[in-house]
């Protein structure tokens, strides 16, 4: 089995965030209040998923206990979200290019990400790259999800590769956790919304730019043999 460089998705490889609100600000709507979330201004909070999302809205509205609520409108969220999941959605510069350059150095690739399979697989489908992933892991396809480690392990071990010796590449605190508790290395991107955060997290390596992850990549776990 080979080393693996597994991915997250949202606010690593695609900036996913104008579509993530644009679903939160639908349930929003449908409350009868309007949109609460700014495409700009909350874009990190975008990228941690969608219950953040109705949660700040739900604060913003004096509202944060109202879990009946979160709960009732997370479903509608997934929703109108799949309704319109690429509207805005871009991959970040370079991500597609330096992951060909990993798969012809024989590295596997693959990508395990906290938002539902479903949800990832018609992204990354309507974006023209789930096949460039040897793997795809979402929140739902196992019983855990990131930080627990197996997740991290078992897209591993589904892209045809050696849990041990993978890397994780990520945005937040969860991958970093996520790494860590795997005992593997962390490359933590700077160009998403909370990259100025990044350094804190103290990961093995920063990301500034894709044409970099080869390099950062074969000096973290090695060259393919």
């Amino acid at each position: 089995m080979g080393k693996t460089v597994v991915f997250d998705l949202d606010g690593t490889l695609a900036d996913t965030s104008g579509d993530l609100i644009a679903a939160a600000n639908v349930c929003f709507r449908d409350m009868g209040v309007g949109d609460m979330l700014d495409p700009r201004l909350d874009a990190g909070t975008a990228l941690r998923g969608g219950r953040a999302m109705l949660t700040l809205g739900l604060e913003r509205l004096d509202r944060a206990r109202d879990t009946a609520t979160l709960d009732a409108y997370y479903p509608k969220l997934l929703e109108a979200y799949a309704r319109d999941i690429d509207s805005c959605t871009v991959l970040y510069p370079g991500a597609m290019a330096a992951v060909e350059v990993l798969k012809a150095a024989r590295y596997r690739v693959a990508i395990c990400t906290n938002k539902p399979e479903g949800l990832a697989e018609l992204l990354l489908t309507r974006l023209g790259v789930r096949s460039a992933f040897d793997a795809m892991l979402g929140a739902d396809t196992l019983p855990v999800r990131k930080p627990d480690p197996e997740h991290l392990f078992e897209t591993a071990r589904r892209a045809g590769g050696d849990p041990a010796s993978c890397l994780l590449v990520g945005d937040t605190h969860t991958d970093r956790n996520t790494a860590r508790a795997a005992g593997v290395p962390c490359v933590l991107v700077t160009f998403g919304p909370a990259g100025g955060d990044m350094a804190a997290l103290e990961p093995e390596a920063l990301l500034h730019d894709y044409a970099h992850l080869p390099g950062i990549v074969e000096d973290l776990i090695g060259r393919v043999a």
